[in-house]
């Protein structure tokens, strides 16, 4: 019974690459700290602050309206409203017999709103208050029974602009720290990606350019590893290569002689069938040391792939073979070629003997090429077709070379492919036969 996995879906949403996810490990916690921190902060200073700024305000206006009501008379309410006007930055206005206007109260106006919260408590007459949207000023409008009485009230007297200063602090501070950190990601990500695309090459068979040892002690430490492990495998396969070099001629110079010897017993009843048997040991040397050899030490460049196809396949039309050759494209990507030669040449070789008729096809997809080579032969049986992959392994139960071979040449072909950096595998040809796909990356 699978697990459940509540975070499943979020996962997928997260970002892959170690940067985008180290500054994730910054940011949300910055963000997070941020936000608990504004609304902490703005909650208690707006309402603190807005608290006592608009009791002040409502307060002065409260105490000049209680004192033209206990003492009215037009010079007490001048006198009144110039010292308003002088040490409070009030504007009062009388009109006599005049209404109280019918003003909507605008809630989104957290000014209005607040103001309005207050004032109440100071003026004992009823009240409406005129925002004015987008002005820097507001009119407080009250019914007196004399008439109506306005005061004008600039909105800097509401409200403090500290909180923005706060607010184009915080975010400057964060957008500061974010871009030091990720500057210092990238420097210690830089070193990994240059690891990764080392070891991609390298995989490749591709030539890498010599790996710099930088970054943090485990980044490091991994590209020693990482070089160590390169210059082992490098030194394994150059005594591989000069063992091999010393083994065929070692095994060559005897056939040679043997040869030689018999050339010289022409006539000689028994030497044809001797010489056969010699040739298939000369077949037969060749074909342990291309298994042995694998790649050898050959370097990558780039090469035309429509070019070298049709090099082999010319090679195998003239020895007899029906093959049609399909590139949809000019394709340039790193090849060992002679690898490649051997490997296409062992692959058309195999479905030439099996089969009438031969197709080969190259195709581009995203950011590697896949190449078909179908033939209308018997075929091999999906349980088969793993096994035709293993060194020394014939389907063809007789030992003879000319109908089985020596049952390497497909252990060759993949072991060759998987040194580029591709692969290979066998499926049901459209023509009956069998289809050989090999994928090789650009």
């Amino acid at each position: 019974m699978p697990r459940f996995q509540p975070f499943r879906p979020l996962k997928r949403l997260l970002p892959r690459d170690i940067m985008a996810r180290s500054l994730l490990i910054i940011v949300i916690p910055l963000v997070l700290l941020q936000i608990i921190t504004a609304y902490v902060f703005f909650d208690r200073h707006w309402e603190i602050v807005s608290r006592r700024l608009n009791t002040a305000v409502a307060s002065e206006i409260g105490l000049i309206a209680r004192l033209i009501y206990t003492y009215p008379g037009e010079e007490t309410r001048e006198w009144a409203f110039s010292v308003a006007r002088i040490t409070q930055g009030l504007v009062f206005r009388f009109s006599p017999g005049g209404q109280l206007p019918s003003i909507p109260a605008q809630r989104s106006d957290p000014i209005e709103r607040a103001l309005r919260q207050r004032i109440g408590n100071y003026i004992p007459y009823p009240f409406t208050i005129d925002g004015r949207p987008g002005e820097g000023e507001l009119t407080v409008h009250m019914q007196t029974p004399g008439g109506l009485l306005s005061v004008d009230v600039w909105k800097d007297r509401l409200f403090t602009e500290s909180i923005f200063l706060f607010v184009f602090w915080m975010g400057g501070s964060s957008i500061v720290l974010f871009g030091v950190a990720a500057i210092f990601m990238r420097n210690q990500v830089r070193p990994l990606l240059r690891l990764a695309r080392a070891a991609d090459a390298f995989g490749k068979g591709r030539e890498a350019p010599d790996l710099k040892v930088t970054g943090a002690t485990e980044v490091r430490q991994a590209a020693r590893a990482f070089i160590a492990m390169r210059d082992r495998i490098r030194r394994q396969i150059d005594q591989r290569t000069g063992m091999l070099a010393g083994v065929s001629h070692d095994l060559r110079t005897p056939l040679t002689r043997m040869k030689l010897q018999l050339a010289m017993l022409e006539g000689v009843e028994g030497v044809d069938d001797l010489r056969a048997d010699v040739t298939e040991m000369e077949r037969m040397v060749e074909a342990y040391l291309d298994f042995a050899r694998g790649t050898g030490t050959e370097t990558a460049g780039p090469t035309d792939l429509g070019a070298v196809l049709e090099d082999v396949v010319d090679r195998h039309r003239r020895a007899g073979g029906t093959i049609f050759l399909t590139v949809a494209q000019p394709i340039t990507l790193p090849l060992k070629r002679q690898a490649f030669e051997r490997c296409i040449g062992n692959l058309l070789g195999n479905a030439i003997r099996h089969g009438d008729t031969v197709t080969v096809q190259v195709l581009l997809i995203d950011d590697h090429v896949e190449i078909f080579v179908d033939d209308d032969g018997p075929g091999i049986a999906p349980a088969d077709r793993e096994a035709v992959f293993k060194p020394f392994q014939r389907l063809e139960t007789s030992r003879n070379l000319k109908t089985g071979g020596m049952g390497l040449g497909m252990t060759i072909a993949r072991d060759l492919v998987r040194g580029m950096g591709g692969d290979i595998a066998l499926l049901e040809s459209p023509q009956g036969g069998l289809r050989v796909k090999l994928q090789l990356p650009l």
